[in-house]
């Protein structure tokens, strides 16, 4: 919902019901991933997507069933062999699509929870999505310090159901991370195939992961493109101040002048497993410092640009400095996938491409050369599963 917070921020404000549908599972080549949402209000419009348009048009007339019910719903869609046109995803996947009616003002989690995503507060909304019918759509808005809503709803050991889920959400939110929890009653975790089970959806939002840019060069304008692109708070730094300046680098969230590995020991507390850094500068005053001190840290993806002997030359120094062998194979060097890239915007794309294929498990062949899933974290991480939600076009 975070990419539509801010039309729901403002039908919220304004006292409007609405219907949220959320794609809470994902197997096969599904064209959205987990969270993507679609909102539609009572006057009809609509906005966001769950499929790219696949099944828009029959999740639309849920979200409008769900307004006039008061009722949520949840919903699989997948591909049909026996009618093209039936209701379906042609690209052969499967979804799952939660639609949750939402009327200002009566469900104290997703008030807050709507709150804390339009006003940027890292939160994790975990929603009941399958279980017994008093907790149907029962909702949790979990902070790092905090929750509001209740499972108040349901048998005498909810409590131990809702203890549970705040500490599993909480922890969650502290990775970044959004998915499915099976929980029973009483709060134990549990497998989705046992009886007496709750499913619950939980969603983290958290500040954009950020994309460290050191060395402030012609090819560090594109790659901060292409960040901003790709979702990322970019910051540029450079320890020359005649290159490191805003009217260099317009589309970065900072520009800093200062060391490069002096910049990175201020921003421990502000980076993550999801952070990215991308070392231009090859230089090795600037670099090696810098690389020392990144390829210990615990984030997602350190690449340096520079020859394939710029690149001995530096790992001979980083050895020299004490690093292991382990700690040498996370760096990305020469920074990219081999592309045939010479254009800083052409070298751009290699680089995302390489962070891109790292943060989801891409092979870097091309889809052509293969007949296996396209989408390698989603099909890793889909559970199997033997009972389904009612289903369209299975």
């Amino acid at each position: 919902m975070q990419d539509i917070a801010e039309q729901l921020r403002a039908w919220h404000a304004s006292g409007r019901s609405f219907a949220v549908a959320t794609v809470v599972g994902v197997s096969g080549s599904a064209p959205r991933d987990p969270g993507a949402a679609l909102a539609v209000d009572t006057a009809g419009e609509a906005v966001g997507s769950v499929s790219g348009g696949c099944v828009e048009g029959a999740v639309y007339e849920l979200c409008q069933a769900a307004i006039e019910s008061g009722e949520p719903v949840l919903e699989r869609f997948g591909y049909s062999d026996e009618d093209a046109f039936a209701v379906g995803l042609t690209c052969g996947g499967i979804l799952d699509v939660f639609v949750q009616p939402v009327v200002p003002g009566s469900d104290p989690g997703m008030d807050a929870g709507l709150a804390c995503i339009a006003d940027g507060t890292p939160v994790a909304l975990a929603r009941v999505i399958d279980g017994p019918a008093g907790l149907l759509g029962a909702t949790l808005a979990v902070t790092a310090d905090g929750a509001s809503g209740s499972l108040s709803v349901g048998p005498s050991t909810v409590g131990a159901l809702e203890r549970a889920l705040v500490a599993e959400a909480r922890a969650m939110l502290d990775a970044g991370r959004t998915g499915r929890l099976v929980l029973g009653l009483d709060g134990r975790p549990c497998d989705e195939h046992e009886q007496g089970t709750v499913t619950c959806f939980v969603e983290s939002y958290v500040p954009a992961p950020r994309m460290l840019v050191f060395g402030a060069i012609d090819f560090a304008a594109a790659v901060v493109r292409i960040g901003k692109f790709l979702g990322y708070h970019v910051t540029v730094c450079d320890a020359r101040p005649v290159f490191a300046t805003t009217r260099r680098f317009p589309e970065a969230d900072e520009v800093v002048v200062d060391w490069p590995h002096r910049y990175l020991d201020s921003q421990l507390g502000r980076i993550d497993g999801r952070t990215v850094l991308c070392v231009l500068t090859h230089d090795a005053k600037f670099d090696i410092p810098l690389l020392e001190r990144a390829l210990r840290l615990p984030v997602g993806y350190v690449g340096a640009m520079g020859s394939r002997r710029t690149h001995r030359d530096r790992e001979v120094k980083l050895r020299e400095a004490g690093l292991t062998d382990a700690e040498l194979a996370r760096l990305r060097s020469p920074i990219g996938l081999d592309l045939g890239a010479r254009t800083p915007e052409e070298t751009a794309v290699s680089v995302a491409a390489e962070i891109i294929a790292h943060r989801r498990g891409g092979s870097c062949l091309p889809l052509s050369a293969g007949d296996g899933p396209i989408h390698h974290d989603v099909a890793a991480a889909a559970p199997e599963t033997t009972e389904a939600p009612r289903t369209h076009a299975a």
